[in-house]
């Protein structure tokens, strides 16, 4: 079983499952608790039973497991269900060692063939998966897992008809949102600060709040927080009504509490269940986020962590208004873009070559620059560099007013210098504070990436690797003319070509002609570009010349055997 997987399946077509026959044996009628205590099955008829498939190896399974016993604790002063563990351990210590932590009932891990048999009745392929079957021994949801991950308890009994009064209230509380319906619960009306104080939500109120969702342990929060903290700090002394409330995500108290002290906004106290709730309600995808909601209560931004890091202070109040106003004076930016502007910060006014020479910014100016985020010990980036090498001295055998800048993330300057000995062009210098901002501009999310700077010193393209890789040098100098030239080229290529081919080496479907950026011939092992001969359904590519080639042949030869008295060895047909 996949170790966290999850399904969602049609069990017994509704019909009702009898508990003594489902879960005894014919040498066993009780399950057991972890003290050994044996309760006979026929104690549990007509309550509503779950079934909890889980195993000690599985990493979802433990972190799911605290939140079932959670739910448990507080359902089971009902007394009309309980929870049957059905391991998927391999070995009795494991088992028992798990089965510890659970305050309710098992079947034995001795009872191995009816664990297998009740994995096959419900059609188990994936743990944890929590099924649960009503009183009525009818099974009313096989995803039990997913709804206590959202709801908890508050999604008892768990029937069709509770989840949707559930996502009913829900779409409610979205139409008529408040601070206070985010931020206060039935058990809480308060956040807490640094000091360990509370603070009533209701005083947050009529103001700009920023929900900030943040797990200390997670590197990009603490790279963070730093920024919110300055634009935090701005804010309160210029007297505007702006309030941060952290949304902690952590699993252990005590790095919140060490990270908490020396923040300096309010927070929801960390295991909060309001902390979940809100991060289902904002469908939290990304850390960090920073959620603003408006003084009246109302959602103005669902993540302003971008804006911070590139705007700073002046993305405050983070209206749709405002962010119209820093798109114009983002546009102006890059219409006044020089190379100076990007590259040159105080005294750092230069790149490097081999063995740390010194080549001055100003020395660059008026050429097309790549800009080129890299590292090495990244995959993709090692895997492009020799095609990015390649193109690069072809591109310089044309045009000397070429060069490439190396911006590295690496992590130690070894590997920065081993990776930047196999380039030959230029570099930042590790580490240079230069690479912020150019990771800011160019908003950087993914390596290798590749920024094409004409000789203006503006940005002629930010997707200059994907031309390197479907085009190479050909796509040089990256501008949208060269693009529509290529293009028209490709489409020249084509013309008097049949749209689609058979091919004996590809025999069960027609090959149809189509765009593909880069592919690797089925036919010659060769890689390849622009135009190929592919099957979508088998992922089969043909060069052209290579399906074509073959086409032909079959054309001549017609599929006929040759004439009476020839004999054709493929190339030549010779008089026998």
């Amino acid at each position: 079983m996949a170790d966290g997987e999850q399904i969602v399946t049609q069990i017994n077509d509704g019909d009702a499952l009898d508990c003594r026959s489902l879960l005894s044996s014919s040498e066993r009628d009780f399950l057991v608790r972890n003290n050994g205590d044996q309760v006979k099955i026929d104690s549990l008829k007509g309550k509503k039973l779950w079934l909890y498939f889980s195993a000690s190896w599985c990493g979802p399974c433990r972190h799911f497991t605290p939140s079932l016993v959670e739910v448990y604790k507080e359902l089971s002063t009902k007394g009309d269900f309980e929870i049957i563990f059905i391991s998927a351990d391999e070995d009795e210590e494991s088992f028992n060692g798990y089965f510890s932590k659970m305050p309710w009932l098992a079947i034995p891990f001795s009872d191995s063939e009816k664990r297998d048999l009740l994995n096959e009745e419900f059609k188990v392929r994936g743990i944890p998966t929590l099924v649960i079957i009503g009183e009525d021994g009818k099974v009313v949801s096989d995803s039990g897992v997913e709804i206590i991950r959202e709801y908890g308890i508050e999604g008892y009994p768990f029937t069709e008809e509770r989840i949707k009064e559930l996502k009913d209230q829900e779409e409610a509380a979205r139409r008529n949102q408040s601070l206070g319906s985010l931020l206060v619960t039935r058990s809480r009306d308060f956040v807490i600060s640094p000091n360990g104080n509370r603070v009533p939500a209701s005083e947050l109120e009529g103001k700009t709040v920023g929900l900030y969702f943040s797990l200390f342990s997670f590197k990009a929060c603490g790279d963070f927080t730093p920024m919110l903290v300055d634009i935090y700090e701005k804010l309160k002394a210029k007297g505007e009504g702006f309030e941060v409330v952290l949304i902690p995500l952590d699993e252990e108290e005590e790095s919140f509490n060490q990270g908490f002290r020396n923040m300096p906004w309010f927070s929801l106290p960390v295991k909060d269940k309001g902390c979940e709730k809100l991060a289902r309600y904002f469908e939290l995808s990304t850390l960090p986020t920073v959620v603003i909601i408006g003084p009246d209560g109302k959602t103005v931004h669902s993540n302003v962590a971008e804006a911070i890091k590139e705007h700073g202070v002046l993305a405050y109040p983070f209206t749709p208004e405002k962010f119209a106003e820093l798109a114009e004076i983002e546009k102006a930016k890059q219409e006044a873009q020089t190379l100076e502007s990007i590259l040159v910060s105080g005294d750092r006014d230069f790149v490097i070559g081999k063995n740390g020479a010194k080549i001055p910014v100003s020395d660059l100016v008026g050429k097309n620059i790549l800009i080129y985020f890299s590292a090495h010990w990244c995959p993709p980036c090692r895997a492009f560099l020799p095609k990015l090498t390649e193109a690069y001295h072809k591109i310089k055998a044309k045009d000397d007013a070429f060069e490439v800048i190396f911006i590295s993330s690496d992590r130690d300057q070894a590997s920065f210098d081993e990776f930047f000995s196999g380039m030959p062009w230029l570099a930042l210098p590790f580490g240079d504070s230069r690479k912020a901002s150019l990771s800011r501009t160019f908003k950087v999310s993914g390596i290798p990436m590749l920024v094409a700077i004409g000789p203006s010193g503006r940005t002629v393209t930010t997707e200059a690797r994907d031309l390197i890789m479907s085009h190479g040098a050909n796509a040089y100098p990256f501008t949208d003319e060269r693009v529509k030239e290529i293009e028209a080229e490709f489409e020249e290529i084509a013309k008097g070509w049949p749209e689609k081919v058979k091919n004996p080496l590809h025999e069960q479907h027609e090959l149809v002609l189509s765009r593909r950026r880069t592919f690797v011939c089925d036919g010659c092992n060769e890689h390849g570009n622009g135009w190929s001969y592919y099957c979508d359904e088998c992922d089969f590519d043909l060069h052209p010349k290579c399906a074509l080639e073959e086409d032909k042949d079959d054309s001549m030869g017609g599929g006929e055997n040759p004439k009476e008295g020839w004999v054709c060895d493929g190339e030549v047909c010779s008089k026998a």
